[in-house]
């Protein structure tokens, strides 16, 4: 694969292939946050847990708030660090380790974010993850050749205001497909 694809795949969605069979990622939107030649790192934006954020803050030692957001879900973020927090926000804000996701979408592992949270001075929208998706070098480069997933620029709105049930289909209909048309088997002409 090119080194510019390499370098694009960053503030894309990957949205799974109905034969992904991989539990982690069947039935999956990941947002890519970074892409280079040394892998990938993302967040599975379509999986709540069990767990709600007022849940979560209160194992911190952090008091939310906002009743609103307490019995908003975490989500699955991917297999990797599952005992670690991932928030994906709007706007990107200044915290202490963020990444930009694209010029308005941050993604920050430091407790800073989470602490403005709770005191109610935090970013407008937020999506909490535990766990991050990870690839090495070449990987998801591999992934992607062997139809495993199709790839579309990310959207904000689908990540913090789609409900959570329609985030495949619209991230399929980023790429005008309808998910019912499509095949768990490639073919060869």
């Amino acid at each position: 694969m090119s080194s510019e694809l390499a370098s694009n795949l960053a503030n894309h969605f990957l949205v799974a292939m109905p034969g992904m069979v991989d539990p982690n990622f069947g039935g999956s939107v990941v947002l890519v946050a970074e892409h280079s030649a040394k892998g990938a790192l993302g967040l599975v934006i379509n999986r709540p847990m069990e767990l709600d954020l007022g849940t979560l803050f209160e194992r911190i030692d952090l008091a939310l708030e906002s009743g609103e957001l307490a019995g908003s879900p975490v989500y699955f973020g991917g297999p990797v660090q599952t005992d670690r927090g991932f928030v994906l926000h709007q706007p990107l804000g200044a915290w202490g380790s963020t990444v930009a996701v694209g010029d308005e979408v941050g993604l920050t592992s430091s407790k800073d974010v989470l602490e403005a949270v709770a005191a109610g001075q935090g970013p407008q929208r937020l999506l909490v993850t535990l766990g991050y998706a990870g690839w090495g070098p070449g990987q998801l480069e591999d992934e992607i050749a062997r139809n495993a997933w199709l790839t579309a620029p990310a959207d904000a709105d689908l990540i913090f205001e789609t409900p959570v049930e329609q985030r495949l289909a619209r991230a399929f209909g980023l790429l005008g497909i309808d998910p019912a048309f499509l095949s768990s088997a490639a073919g060869h002409a």
